[in-house]
C-alpha cells in the first residue's frame, strides 16, 4: 500500500511539474513575412498558431498535451525575459533572403542565453540546410555548447517519390522509444566537441541530432526544423513515424526541464 501511494505521489508530482513548464518559441531571430491572400503582409513560418504546412501548430499541440504552456518571444532573449521559461526553441534564423533586416544572433545574445541555460534551461536549436538558414551567427551560439552546424546537405530528397532518401532509423534510440523510422530531409550535420554528444546519426554516420549539458541546463541541436506541420500531418509514406517522434522528443525535453530544476 505504501509503495502504491509512493508511486501515485511520484506520478502526480511529475504531472504537476510538466504542467508548470513554459515552452518559449523564438519569433525574433526567425521573423519571416509574406503577403496573404488579401495582399497584406503577415508573419509566417514556424509559428505556434500557424495551421498551414509551414507552421508548428501540431508540435505546439503535442507540447500542450504534455501539460506545457506555449509562449513566444519577439524580442532579443535575455536571462530576465527567459527566467520563467523551461524550454526555449530557436528555429531557422533568418537570412536576408527571408528577411531584408534580419536579427542576427549577437555575442550578447549568446551570453544571455548561456546564462539562462546554465541555471537549468533547456535550449532547442533547430537549423536547416545551409541554403535556407543563417548559419554563421547561429554557430556562435552552437559553439558555446561544443556544437557546429556544418555547411552540408544530408538526406537530400528530390520529391515525394523519393521519401526513403530522407529516412532515418530510430529503433532502439532511447530518445525515441516509440518511433522506429523518421523522415528528416535536406538537413545539415552537426560537428561535436567538448561536452557535446551525438543523439541520432543518419545512415551515413553523420550526427543530425546532438545534445550537451551546460551547467544545470541542457542544449539540444537538430539539423532541420523537421517537425513542422508538413511532416507530422499524415502526408508521409506509410512506415514513417514523425508523429510518434514528435511526441517522444517533446516528452524528452519536458523531462529534461523537470530534471534540470
Amino acid at each position: 500500500m505504501k509503495l502504491k501511494l509512493a508511486i501515485i505521489t511520484l506520478l502526480m508530482g511529475a504531472s504537476a511539474a510538466a504542467s508548470a513548464q513554459t515552452v518559449m518559441l523564438d519569433y525574433y531571430f526567425n521573423h519571416e513575412v509574406h503577403k496573404n491572400k488579401a495582399g497584406q503582409q503577415e508573419r509566417f513560418h514556424y509559428l505556434w498558431g500557424e495551421k498551414q504546412n509551414s507552421g508548428f501548430s501540431i508540435l505546439g499541440a503535442t507540447f500542450a498535451t504534455a501539460g506545457a504552456r506555449l509562449d513566444s518571444l519577439d524580442q532579443a532573449p535575455t536571462a530576465d525575459n527567459l527566467k520563467n521559461t523551461a524550454i526555449y526553441i530557436i528555429v531557422d534564423p533568418d537570412t536576408k533572403k527571408e528577411n531584408p533586416n534580419p536579427n542576427y544572433i549577437q555575442p550578447k545574445d549568446v551570453e544571455e542565453i548561456a546564462k539562462w541555460v546554465k541555471k537549468g534551461g533547456v535550449l532547442l536549436m533547430m537549423a536547416n540546410d545551409s541554403a535556407n538558414v543563417e548559419l554563421p551567427h547561429f554557430n556562435t551560439l552552437a559553439a558555446k555548447f561544443g556544437m557546429h552546424f556544418n555547411d552540408d546537405l544530408q538526406n537530400h530528397v528530390i520529391d515525394d517519390a523519393h521519401f526513403e532518401d530522407g529516412a532515418v532509423k530510430t529503433t532502439g534510440n532511447p530518445v525515441f522509444p516509440s518511433a522506429n523510422k523518421i523522415f528528416m530531409k535536406d538537413v545539415c550535420s552537426i560537428g561535436l566537441n567538448g561536452p557535446a554528444k551525438s543523439v541520432l546519426k543518419n545512415s551515413n554516420g553523420a550526427t543530425i541530432i546532438a545534445s550537451a549539458k551546460y551547467g544545470k541546463g541542457t542544449v539540444v541541436a537538430v539539423g532541420d526544423p523537421w517537425l513542422y506541420n508538413e511532416y507530422v500531418n499524415g502526408r508521409l509514406s506509410a512506415g514513417f513515424e514523425n508523429d510518434k517522434a514528435a511526441n517522444d522528443l517533446v516528452q524528452w525535453l519536458v523531462q529534461l526541464a523537470i530534471a534540470n530544476k
